[in-house]
């Protein structure tokens, strides 16, 4: 048997796949979802699978512990992955949905993480592989709670990153762009759930927003299929010492290059055109 990995959010899109095919490649995977019967029906699958909610602490440490019965209480690789987009401009954004989206996007993250740390630390090795984005790069227009989620993400991970340093724990960041996924399904009714559209002064961009949220084609022809964030996470695992970061899909390797090249005010002409 591979190493043992726990992989949240697997209920679809990037963490359903990675759990599902290095499952069949032979790692002890112990897929993670919200909902019991999206828990049910990986098990059917014949997948290890426990019910663990971010947004909510007695389900983290019931659903750890849980899987580490499973791995008979080792623990060699944490895939963070569980994540939704909150779309909507901040001006209108209420101020509870903004907790709920750092809540799912990186408290809950954070309070799985500090509890695998002493683990892995105990048995001598491990490797935590967050699944970022390239908006925790760079910043579009109505997606300010997500951006603020992964730039959060990625200052947390680095700093992980240079005080484990003395130990055998690395820390990954993976980071895609677009990806095949129900991301945009979850943040169309996340958008209806908290946003009044026609109380704002965005009504013309929020409605451009919501045709893009519903259509099911791509929203990019820069769109991948999640083996593209397979490839990293295998050479990750893979690896003995992995690299601190990999861009996933031609628009973070874009916009990360422009980051790094161009003045603020030339990169926000550009983002402004983005949608």
């Amino acid at each position: 048997m591979k190493e043992s990995i726990l992989i949240t959010g697997c209920s679809s899109g990037i963490g359903r796949y990675c759990a599902e095919q290095l499952h069949k490649a032979g790692y002890n995977v112990v897929a993670s979802c919200r909902r019991h019967e999206d828990v049910e029906a990986l098990r059917q699958q014949g997948l290890n699978c426990v019910q663990l909610d971010l947004d909510d602490t007695t389900s983290i440490h019931q659903g750890l512990q849980e899987c580490l019965a499973i791995t008979r209480g080792r623990l060699d690789v944490l895939f963070n992955n569980a994540a939704y987009g909150q779309p909507g401009a901040l001006e209108d954004l209420p101020t509870d949905a903004l907790r709920q989206q750092f809540e799912t996007n990186l408290f809950g993250w954070h309070e799985l993480t500090q509890a695998v740390i002493p683990i892995m630390l105990q048995q001598g090795s491990g490797k935590i592989v967050q699944n970022s984005s390239v908006l925790g790069l760079v910043a579009m227009k109505y997606r300010g709670a997500y951006n603020a989620s992964k730039f959060a993400l990625e200052g947390y991970t680095d700093t992980l990153r240079l005080e484990l340093d003395d130990t055998p724990v690395h820390i990954s960041l993976i980071e895609p762009g677009p990806i095949e996924s129900h991301f945009r399904a979850n943040a169309k009714s996340k958008f209806e759930q908290h946003i009044d559209l026609n109380a704002s002064r965005h009504q013309t961009s929020y409605r451009k927003t919501l045709e893009r949220l519903g259509k099911s084609s791509p929203s990019s022809k820069f769109t991948l299929p999640p083996e593209a964030v397979l490839k990293p996470l295998l050479n990750i695992l893979d690896s003995q010492r992995p690299k601190p970061r990999y861009y996933v899909t031609q628009p973070t390797y874009i916009f990360g290059f422009l980051r790094r090249l161009l003045p603020t005010r030339k990169l926000d002409m550009l983002l402004s055109k983005s949608t």
